[in-house]
Order: structure tokens, then C-alpha cells, then sequence
């Protein structure tokens, strides 16, 4: 049985150090809770209505990838388990079971690092319009959807609001230098090839995705925030593949259907989702939670 969603989490004794789109994020010692909430958002905004159990489906399914990827990077996670969590956090712990982790701080690094197999998204308007993808020239008559002759690594730059917006590969080494940026691109290459393997076994597609990185104390790049979640990758039922147009998705593209349907002008005041577009687009989340782990998900209390 769905939870009532969780729009935002109440915790007047810890530092909130940020709240993003999804994450709220608190400061504990010399690390950081983040607790995924409820919140769904779609063409920037953040909408009226939440997504049930959306944060719990974002938080274990990282967890899963993180434990599954640490033979190709290091991550911030310490702990999702409540109950091993610092003490000043117990008062929350109804809050945070299910939908936090405990992690290391970092300073996160200024550029978002994406991997693309597949032409989707803002990779076909690109192409559309220049017959190249961030930079990298491509051949031309390819569908909407076609799989890329090679995996493209485009960079972007990171939004704390709005969009955000592709860079090519020169523009990314400028911001975090040439040596790091080769680092991260190979980091990224190896992590989405991980990701395509495993999701192939479990009957998806994973079209692209993008990672977050942050510095160690030594310097060596950290898989930190989330990883490879319906948020932050395009999946795909590989029994609908069919190129040519926009694939069905395990993400929240019915949302974003759903908005277009209404005319929405994209522009405040946001709209809240009818109640059969929130539960299926919940049940989208928790199918793709459900092939990729072969596990149930943890709901509490």
C-alpha cells in the first residue's frame, strides 16, 4: 500500500544545507543526510503533487548501483540504515527510514557527466538542428531513438534551478582541467557500460544517464548523489524498442505527457496531477525498481 507522499522533510534541530528539486540534504558532524522526498518535477518546476514512495524507489535503487559499482569508483555512501545513523538524527528517523543515506561530504564537482547510447532527449533536438550531438558530428538520417554508432560522453554544466545546459568536452576541461576531465569521462564510460549490461539482463534499455562526482581528500573522483535511477536515466523496455520516434519510458515522461496534454505554458502557477497520472507514474518507478534489483521495495512502517 502506497504512503502518502513526502513533499518535505521537517527538522528543526539538524543544518539543512540544501533543498534541491528532489533532495533535502542536512549536515550531521562532518557528514551529510540526504533524504530523497516525494517531489516530482517536470520542465524545471517543481509540481503541486508528490509521487508515493518516489524517494524510497530513488534511495534504494542508488543504493543497489553504489554497491554494484565500487569495483569502478569509490562513493560517498556510509549507511542507509537508521538506526546506524548519528544520534542527533533519531528524532527523524520516520522521516528518513526508507528514503536517506548517510554520506560522506564533498565539495561536488561544477560539471554533470553523461553518458548517451542512444539518440533522445536534448541529444536529438541538438542533432535536429546541427546534425551534431554537443559537439560530436554524427551521420546523417538517423531516427529519433536510433542507437548511437558509439557511446558519447557529453558533458553538462550543473543547475541548482532550471535546466541544465550541454557543453562540449573543451568547454568542461576549462571549468575542472583537461587531466580530471579525462578521469571523469572514463569513469563515466565504464559506469554506463556497467549499467547497459545489467539492464540488458533484466529486459531494459538504458539510453543514457548522467553521474555526479566530487573530490576526495587525495583527489581522486567520488561517485556521489545518485546513480543510475529513473531520475537521472532514460530506461526502456527493450520488448517496445522501436526507433523512429519517443520510446516508452520507466521515468516521468507520463508526467511530462500529461503536461503537454493540458497546454500547460510551462510558467508558475504549477499544476498538481490528476490522482491515475500519480499512480501510474508511481508504478513505473517501482517496475523499473522492481527488474533492476529483483527485490521488494522497503516501505516501513
Amino acid at each position: 500500500m502506497p504512503h502518502a507522499p513526502l513533499l518535505d522533510t521537517v527538522c528543526p534541530d539538524l543544518s539543512l544545507v540544501r533543498r534541491g528539486k528532489v533532495r533535502d540534504v542536512y549536515a550531521v558532524g562532518d557528514d551529510l543526510v540526504m533524504v530523497a522526498t516525494d517531489r516530482i518535477s517536470a520542465f524545471d518546476y517543481v509540481l503541486g503533487s508528490g509521487i508515493p514512495d518516489k524517494g524510497r524507489i530513488l534511495t534504494q535503487l542508488s543504493a543497489f548501483w553504489f554497491a554494484r559499482t565500487r569495483h569502478i569508483v569509490a562513493n560517498h555512501l556510509i549507511e542507509t540504515d537508521v538506526r546506524r545513523y548519528p544520534a542527533a538524527t533519531a528524532p527523524y528517523a520516520d522521516q528518513f527510514e526508507g528514503r536517506s543515506m548517510l554520506v560522506r561530504r564533498t565539495t561536488p564537482l561544477p560539471v554533470e557527466c553523461v553518458a548517451r547510447g542512444y539518440l533522445s532527449g536534448s541529444g536529438w533536438k541538438d542533432y535536429t538542428a546541427t546534425g551534431a550531438l554537443c559537439g560530436h558530428a554524427l551521420p546523417a538520417g538517423l531516427r529519433e531513438s536510433d542507437r548511437l554508432p558509439e557511446v558519447l560522453f557529453t558533458p553538462a554544466t550543473k543547475a541548482e534551478s532550471g535546466h541544465d545546459d550541454n557543453i562540449t568536452e573543451a568547454e568542461a576541461a576549462a571549468v575542472v582541467g583537461a587531466d580530471l576531465l579525462a578521469r571523469l569521462k572514463h569513469l563515466t564510460l565504464e559506469l554506463y557500460a556497467y549499467g547497459v549490461a545489467h539492464a540488458a539482463s533484466c529486459g531494459i534499455v538504458l539510453a543514457d544517464t548522467k553521474f555526479e562526482f566530487g573530490l576526495t581528500a587525495a583527489g581522486d573522483p567520488l561517485l556521489i548523489d545518485e546513480a543510475l535511477t529513473p531520475d537521472s536515466s532514460r530506461y526502456w523496455p527493450a520488448d517496445q524498442y522501436a526507433p523512429g520516434g519517443p520510446q516508452p519510458s520507466f521515468d516521468k515522461q507520463y508526467v511530462r505527457d500529461y503536461l503537454e496534454s493540458i497546454r500547460w505554458n510551462k510558467q508558475p502557477p504549477v499544476p498538481s496531477l490528476p490522482p491515475d497520472v500519480v499512480a501510474r507514474t508511481r508504478d513505473k518507478y517501482l517496475d523499473a525498481y522492481r527488474r533492476l534489483t529483483g527485490a521488494a521495495l522497503v516501505l516501513g512502517d
